[in-house]
């Protein structure tokens, strides 16, 4: 880093390896298991007797709620790969450009849904909560390098304000 360059300082990045993000991957494997617990055991049950509408809805938010989990679950294991040390963080943005974390519409307005079981509803919107948190966090640490960058001495941030402001009032 030279004295008058510019430093890359990436908050972001330096959260992905502390304790929250410690927290985050945690919350979020917890998710991935409690979902794959309700789905197998009290899901199950509860979504035989469901009325159609309701079923059919169970069925495809089902679908959708593990395919979200699995791609949450996809950019934790990668992120905590690179805080290991166990990727460079070129092998992980090549295989995170396969994991999606934008897929957050949930038609609260289809028929049927008032029908779904309470706890599935529950984990739906628990899920989008943390994929919406996971893709903010992807952006900040993710974005390119020249939106981050700043300049740590602030005398020339000021000259520059300053050359600015004189050439836009004229006074040399």
């Amino acid at each position: 880093m030279s004295e008058r360059g510019l430093n890359t300082v990436s908050f972001a990045g330096h959260v992905a390896s502390s304790a929250q993000f410690k927290s985050l991957y945690a919350e979020g494997m917890g998710l991935v298991e409690e979902t794959a617990s309700y789905l197998d055991g009290v899901g199950r049950q509860a979504s035989k007797v469901l009325p159609r509408m309701a079923s059919v809805l169970y069925a495809a938010e089902s679908m959708r709620l593990t395919t979200r989990l699995m791609q949450m679950a996809s950019w934790l294991l990668l992120q905590r790969a690179v805080n290991n040390g166990e990727m460079s963080r070129d092998q992980v943005l090549s295989e995170k450009s396969k994991v999606r974390l934008d897929s957050f519409n949930v038609d609260k307005t289809a028929p049927g849904w008032n029908d779904l079981p309470e706890a599935f509803r529950d984990l739906i919107e628990r899920s989008l909560r943390l994929q919406n948190r996971i893709a903010l966090l992807d952006r900040e640490i993710y974005r390119p390098q020249d939106v981050q960058t700043f300049q740590p001495d602030n005398q020339n941030s000021v000259q520059a304000q300053l050359n600015l402001l004189q050439t836009a009032f004229g006074n040399n």
